[in-house]
């Protein structure tokens, strides 16, 4: 197998390929191109967007030339793979933000890789926003099987639910992208998460019926965590490139709260450093803090800088008391000192924190005992009653306290 394939296998990137032999044989040949898609459903990329991404970086590293393709057009019908039920139906001017916003992010993602001038984007708006429809269906859509596409697993579980036709047209455009980016790129590639598999493998034979010629479709792993949950999840919902949605802090605290058993798979995925130091941080014996605080760092770096990276480490050493800890690094809220002289209830200190999105919530988290406040001498205590005020005299001689809700979420109160 070819090296670059099967460092990919190595680090988990790897789940089926239409001809793997055929795929090796043409990268031991010279550069390929290849491409991985991704529909501007929302203004920010999470970190499950990320992990094909991940993947394209290794294949850039191994000389092999990508097309980041934004599908502004493919997402004015939605991809029903992996969804229950109908997308929203969002206006073109949306997309057109989505599709700039995502653009953004993926070039200082690729700008950290020393070979990001092999990386070309395309949209896919500049040839499905004004296909004739009746022609399209006579040179395209006469290549397809109904009866096959109905196949698909995609489509399997939405008839359970319900498909609906503009739905049913995405796989006859995706493939059809795939044949532009043959056409016009010489692309002869196509990567993705394995619920595309039945998407990619039609696009490759709809290339072999038009053209005659010869490519190839490989899928990763769709991702899940030790404990079942979706990869990229979090109690507060999605982890979020875009700092306005995910802070660099919590998107830093995503990745150093990793279950142990998610570590050595999460640092060959997600991470760029070689294999061995991957093994090597989880060796038996060693600590799994310092795997996880290193995955942290890493991932964090890659995404949104070392400064930020760095920050985020101090602020987190800060809140759990270890080495190197710069409280200023912490996730932050100026409030003002009359609440305070006049008694500020934990519940509404807790919402208004930003710890938990409603006061209601908050209550609960108080009632069930995952409130917590620092003391004097820098300790945690729990704050069990829901009538409770919190005075001046809490504050320490920096005029500040530290707020914590349940075992990993903080929050320095500045007073103004």
């Amino acid at each position: 197998m070819n090296s670059a394939l099967e460092n990919l296998k190595r680090r988990g990137f790897f789940q089926q390929c239409t001809d793997v032999d055929g795929l090796s044989r043409a990268m031991d040949e010279g550069p390929v191109t290849f491409y991985l898609g991704c529909d501007p459903t929302g203004p920010s990329l999470h970190i499950g967007h990320m992990v094909p991404f991940f993947s394209f970086r290794h294949f850039l590293a191994a000389g092999h030339k990508g097309i980041a393709l934004i599908g502004d057009g493919t997402a004015r019908i939605g991809d029903p793979s992996g969804k229950t039920e109908l997308r929203q139906i969002l206006s073109y001017e949306t997309l057109d933000f989505n599709a700039r916003a995502i653009k953004d992010q993926l070039d200082r993602f690729f700008a950290g890789a020393g070979n990001s001038g092999s990386v070309q984007f395309a949209n896919n708006k500049d040839w499905l926003a004004n296909l004739n429809y009746i022609d399209f269906l006579r040179e395209i859509g006469s290549h397809f099987s109904v009866n096959r596409m109905l196949s698909f697993e995609a489509y399997k579980i939405r008839l359970e639910t319900g498909l609906s036709f503009i739905e049913f047209n995405y796989q006859l455009l995706q493939s059809y992208d795939f044949l532009q980016l043959y056409k016009r790129h010489g692309c002869r590639l196509q990567i993705g998460g394995d619920d595309q598999w039945g998407n990619i493998t039609a696009g490759a034979d709809l290339i072999r019926r038009i053209e005659g010629a010869e490519v190839f479709g490989l899928t990763y792993p769709l991702i899940k965590r030790a404990d079942g949950k979706k990869m990229g999840k979090s109690e507060k919902g999605a982890v979020f490139i875009d700092t306005a949605k995910t802070s660099v802090y919590d998107f830093f605290q995503y990745w150093r709260n990793t279950q142990d058993a998610d570590i050595k798979r999460f640092l060959l995925m997600f991470t760029f450093l070689p294999i061995e130091e991957c093994e090597k941080l989880c060796a038996p014996g060693k600590n799994p803090n310092e795997a996880k605080e290193r995955l942290a760092w890493e991932v964090t770096a890659l995404i949104h800088g070392e400064d930020e990276a760095g920050k985020a480490m101090a602020g987190a050493r800060a809140a759990f008391g270890g080495e190197g800890g710069d409280k200023s690094a912490m996730p932050g809220r100026d409030m003002p000192r009359t609440k305070f002289e006049a008694g500020y209830n934990v519940v509404d200190l807790f919402a208004d924190c930003g710890l938990v999105p409603t006061k209601s919530e908050a209550r609960r988290l108080v009632q069930q005992g995952g409130a917590f406040i620092s003391n004097a001498a820098g300790a945690f205590e729990a704050l069990g009653d829901v009538n409770a005020l919190i005075g001046a005299g809490r504050l320490n001689s920096d005029g500040e306290l530290i707020l914590r809700a349940g075992k990993k979420r903080y929050c320095r109160v500045i007073v103004t």
